[in-house]
């Protein structure tokens, strides 16, 4: 169904059609059952948001981003491997592009393609522009207990405030992550130092891996 459906997209312009319509066919496509499959969701991902996003010089609508939120809201993994991917390898220093990647790192997308943008990340040369979607992943990670998380039951939030909660139990809200994915961090950063040793992106980045990370990195 795949040429059907990309033939179907072309014929509707949906890379092109005004954004306040955007949000109604994403809002549409998350009723839809049963849900797409991976393969039509990347599509989709493709056909409605690639050449927005790439060819943005300022940043997006709200329109678009509430969109883009809705779409990821349940389809983030063949989100993040079309739209991201792309983002990532494109060259040049795409400012808005680097900053709709980590508002969605921050606010949209669940743990595990928070994960998979890093590892999207440290598969291409690392780059100046890459910091900051490292740095917004790591923001995603284990920094304390943060404010207690939404209809947490009355008794535990004030433990919660009070940092009195088990490890195990404050591990549920935070993210951490895989012990291969955070090596790989490391020996990319240690490897590309010399390249970076101007870089105030790369001395943030270094700080908060050692902040987070301290019994960790030796």
């Amino acid at each position: 169904c795949c040429p059907q459906l990309e033939g179907l997209c072309s014929f509707l312009q949906l890379s092109t059609c005004p954004e306040h319509l955007l949000v109604c066919f994403c809002s549409w496509l998350l009723a839809l059952t049963p849900d797409l499959s991976y393969t039509s969701a990347a599509i989709l991902a493709e056909q409605l948001f690639l050449r927005r996003v790439l060819s943005l010089t300022q940043p997006p609508s709200r329109h678009l981003m509430a969109a883009l939120a809705s779409f990821c809201s349940k389809y983030s993994q063949p989100f993040c491997r079309v739209l991201v991917a792309a983002v990532l390898q494109e060259p040049g220093e795409g400012a808005e592009q680097t900053k709709l990647v980590c508002e969605l790192v921050e606010e949209c997308l669940e743990p595990d393609c928070v994960r998979l943008v890093l590892s999207q990340v440290l598969e291409v040369p690392l780059s100046e522009k890459l910091l900051p979607v490292a740095q917004a992943v790591l923001g995603r990670q284990v920094r304390g207990p943060p404010l207690f998380p939404p209809r947490f039951p009355c008794q535990l939030q004030q433990c919660w405030s009070k940092n009195q909660l088990s490890s195990p139990l404050v591990a549920l809200f935070q993210e951490v992550l895989p012990p291969e994915l955070f090596d790989l961090l490391v020996l990319t950063l240690c490897r590309q130092a010399p390249a970076f040793a101007t870089s105030l992106n790369y001395a943030k980045l270094v700080m908060a891996v050692l902040t987070m990370y301290q019994s960790q990195v030796s």
